[in-house]
């Protein structure tokens, strides 16, 4: 009896257990309306060159690695009148970009 109530309260707490990595999230996301840093594409003004096969609408990723070598990711919208429009960044924290 006292091993069944044990192994009883063994499983009970491993059900509480999880594989899943359990750390805050190691990225910060920042929505619309966000300024371009240095490695942006639209820092410093819109680019010379316009998407122009792309559909109006169409997001475009851009990856670049920040003045502290974080990897930064970047999503960005094109406009009707082909600009681009800053919508999303991610930032990792970690250099190495282990921590996705």
């Amino acid at each position: 009896m006292r091993t069944t109530m044990i192994v009883a309260g063994l499983a009970i707490a491993l059900a509480g257990c999880t594989t899943a990595d359990s750390r805050p999230t190691a990225a910060v996301d920042i929505g619309p309306g966000i300024e371009p840093i240095p490695g942006s594409i639209t820092y410093g003004g819109q680019p010379r060159t316009r998407l122009t096969k792309a559909p109006v609408g169409s997001v475009v990723p851009h990856q670049f690695r920040n003045e502290f070598g974080q990897r930064v990711e970047e999503n960005y919208i094109i406009q009707p009148d082909r600009s681009l429009k800053l919508v999303s960044r991610r930032v990792y924290r970690d250099p190495f970009g282990i921590d996705d």
